[in-house]
């Protein structure tokens, strides 16, 4: 995919530093994204503003080569490294190596993300490269803005999404109800208990035949849904709130999706039916909110507003609560589930190309939870909203 490296290039000017290096596998986003290169162990990125340089093992040199976004891939035995690590100590040897890589690179001093190893930094001053702390974040700040390829990445993520949510809709609704009011699933062998992680299975098969995977997934029914990241677990019931939040990323891309609704097999509570038609209309205002131009604070505010004026406590109130809304409206979305911007007290201005998501919610152990997210990319004019063909709708029969 390509790259958007602008505001790096002036980070580099501003700072005076002949490279910003990252040294990371690729489960660091910040890694992938200015790489380009998925590999699951360590290696070392330097861009030098004219120059993308990465120095890989011989296991992944030929992969590199083809794969990555690199000008220049060289490999740790072109430096000597294995006689150099037995005389010296891998991490010796591996610091000296670097800095004769960035040499060859002409650099002199760079930049380094905080979550820099502190012992690669240590070794890189030890070799007379200066080695500067980026307290910013930029290369997080330039993923927040997707390019149309990225955005289309995330609308494919987002397919497979609805995809697992229907089928995960479709089990709550074609389960009976026992006498005790646990869920039933019918299959070949008579009647099961229809629990959360049937239902994970079902939405995990469902994502893998799409392109796409995830770690975990939240199934959340009754007193477990009233804790936001409560994976849920056990029997499902019967008028029960039962939040079903799916957060997948894309094979292919690695980027993500993030989407949450809340089901009820046949009639909930009288309050569980308020309050989800109250987080409907905090939903709403907050997508009316969203706009380049916004922060995401604005739109955190049109979330509280709604609860507060009902008589819910939010954060935004009182930042000791344990019910009522007690989270932000949302976050960024990309090579990390959770990135940025921040919909919540802090958000910064919003900017066309920025995916987010808009999740409001209400919590009580007392009465279960309600959620519904949303994932939108903001545009021009507002936003565009990904999940919004996706019925939001609490009652499944």
């Amino acid at each position: 995919m390509t790259r958007d490296r602008s505001a790096l290039d002036d980070l580099l000017a501003a700072a005076g530093d002949d490279a910003y290096c990252i040294e990371a596998g690729s489960a660091d986003s910040n890694q992938l994204y200015l790489s380009g290169f998925d590999a699951p162990d360590p290696f070392f990125t330097a861009y030098t503003g004219d120059e993308l340089a990465v120095l890989v093992s011989g296991l992944e040199y030929g992969r590199a080569r083809k794969e990555s976004h690199a000008d220049t891939v060289a490999r740790l035995s072109s430096y000597d490294y294995a006689t150099r690590a037995a005389d010296e100590g891998r991490a010796t040897a591996l610091a000296g190596v670097y800095a004769d890589f960035l040499a060859d690179l002409g650099v002199e001093s760079t930049l380094v993300p905080e979550r820099f190893p502190v012992g690669v930094a240590d070794g890189l001053r030890d070799h007379g490269v200066a080695v500067d702390v980026d307290r910013d974040d930029v290369v997080e700040t330039l993923r927040a803005t997707k390019t149309d390829e990225e955005a289309d990445a995330v609308r494919r993520a987002t397919a497979a999404n609805e995809a697992a949510m229907a089928a995960a809709e479709d089990l709550i609704a074609d389960a009976d109800v026992a006498a005790d009011g646990t869920l039933l699933l019918a299959d070949d062998a008579g009647e099961a208990t229809l629990t959360s992680e049937r239902v994970k299975e079902a939405i995990e098969v469902t994502l893998l035949r799409h392109g796409c995977a995830l770690d975990e997934t939240i199934v959340a029914c009754g007193a477990d849904a009233a804790d936001p990241h409560d994976r849920g677990s056990g029997p499902l019931a019967a008028g029960e709130p039962i939040i079903v939040d799916i957060f997948p990323r894309e094979k292919a891309s690695k980027y993500h999706s993030d989407m949450t609704r809340t089901f009820s097999k046949g009639a909930p509570s009288d309050t569980v039916a308020e309050w989800f038609d109250l987080t409907h209309e905090a939903l709403d205002a907050a997508l009316d909110a969203v706009e380049p131009g916004a922060t995401g604070a604005d739109v955190h505010a049109a979330a509280c507003e709604v609860y507060e004026d009902a008589g819910h406590p939010t954060l935004r109130a009182d930042p000791d609560t344990e019910t009522g809304f007690i989270h932000s409206t949302g976050h960024g979305v990309g090579l990390d589930v959770h990135e940025q911007p921040g919909l919540n007290p802090r958000g910064g201005e919003l900017e066309a190309g920025q995916v987010i998501t808009v999740e409001p919610g209400l919590y009580d152990p007392e009465v279960g939870g309600v959620r519904i997210e949303d994932i939108v990319i903001v545009t021009e004019d507002g936003y565009e909203n990904l999940t919004g063909d996706y019925p939001v709708e609490l009652v499944v029969e």
